[in-house]
């Protein structure tokens, strides 16, 4: 098969591979019929994740159809369309039975062209199959339900839910990019007095607005300036940092009020120092997180009832064989304004009976 094949920091190549296979009893085949491309996988290409060997097969969301499962799956079966969870989850250890899947000690966790090969693929192999795939209805378009797999839980979960976004909060979000346009969806669904986008990029602050955000600012002093003018000097409720970089953290501790919370979601490659000097005294709430996906089969039904606006988070769609072309158009979002790409062969819903 062919897959896009990590081989050291700034290379990559879409090349052919050995098929995946049933390993243990609890696995799935499944045939990718839609992915995309993550930040993460882009910091993976930069070198910021050095625990990918050379030789992974990267990706880690996808939509596909079961083709072959282990002797102990019991959820899907083969010809079932699913949703692909960027965590795989044992369902046995101490952080499954907590819900904290993304901390997984039998085998889970973010694994997924990270650990093992990915879903970037013509087919990938699925553990814990179970527990790491979601049966799709057919109401959902496959390119909605591939932003299932990571980048609304995380928005989710690790930025609005650890951030405890509530009803009349200001909530400021820090990164308007794919996570950072899903913390502002969902965000918006608590009802907050406010919420604030913050960008270096015209076409996301455009986005964000489209999405709910009520103001937007470009990064720095007019970002932090406007958070000030409009909570009265305050600071926001809640931060929600969805970049990976020290500056904008720690902007995001300069923005929070005292007492407020700081959800770090953006995923790091460097040091940021924390100005313990200044925020020993705030009674702030400083918080980090993998995704977990537990909210995965909510965020689904959601999509299904309409309630996620997810088809306008994608900009740009590709064949799965141009995945080299994507991975430019995705790594050059401020030139080509890509939001979220994504790769699939076009499903044909309606039969056409051809006579002669």
């Amino acid at each position: 098969m062919k897959a896009l094949v990590f081989h050291a920091p700034g290379r990559s190549a879409w090349e052919d591979v050995a098929d995946p296979a049933i390993q243990d009893a609890t696995d799935a085949i499944v045939r990718v019929d839609t992915v995309t491309i993550c930040g993460t996988d882009l910091h993976i290409l930069k070198g910021d994740v050095p625990e990918v060997a050379p030789g992974t097969v990267l990706g880690h969301e996808a939509v596909g159809e079961i083709v072959e499962v282990g002797g102990d799956v019991r959820t899907v079966r083969p010809g079932d369309r699913v949703l692909i969870s960027c965590i795989t989850a044992c369902g046995r250890c101490r952080f499954c039975r907590e819900g904290a899947y993304g901390q997984c000690r039998g085998g889970g966790g973010w694994i997924l062209g990270h650990l093992i090969n990915g879903t970037q693929a013509e087919y990938v192999r699925v553990p814990h199959a179970d527990l790491s795939t979601h049966l799709l209805p057919g109401a959902v378009d496959s390119k909605d339900a591939v932003l299932l797999a990571d980048i609304f839980p995380t928005a989710y979960e690790v930025g609005v839910l650890n951030g405890r976004v509530r009803p009349g909060d200001t909530v400021a979000v820090v990164g308007a990019g794919p996570v950072g346009l899903a913390a502002i969806a969902t965000a918006s669904l608590y009802s907050p007095e406010r919420i604030i986008a913050v960008d270096l990029a015209t076409a996301r602050l455009d986005a964000a607005k489209r999405l709910g955000a009520d103001a937007v600012a470009m990064a720095g002093e007019e970002a932090e300036q406007l958070v000030s003018d409009l909570t009265d000097g305050l600071g926001a409720d809640v931060v929600v940092e969805a970049v990976g970089v020290p500056e904008s953290f720690e902007m995001c501790t300069r923005m929070v009020r005292p007492g407020g919370h700081v959800a770090n979601v953006g995923v790091h490659g460097r040091s940021a120092t924390l100005h313990l000097e200044s925020l020993w005294s705030k009674n702030l709430t400083i918080t980090t997180g993998l995704v977990d996906t537990y909210s995965t089969p909510t965020l689904l039904r959601m999509m299904a009832a309409g309630r996620l606006p997810a088809a306008s988070l994608v900009t740009h769609t590709f064949p799965l064989d141009r995945m080299e072309e994507a991975y430019d158009v995705f790594a050059r979002a401020a030139d080509t304004g890509a939001l979220k790409v994504v790769l699939g062969e076009p499903q044909h819903d309606v039969l056409t009976v051809r006579t002669p």
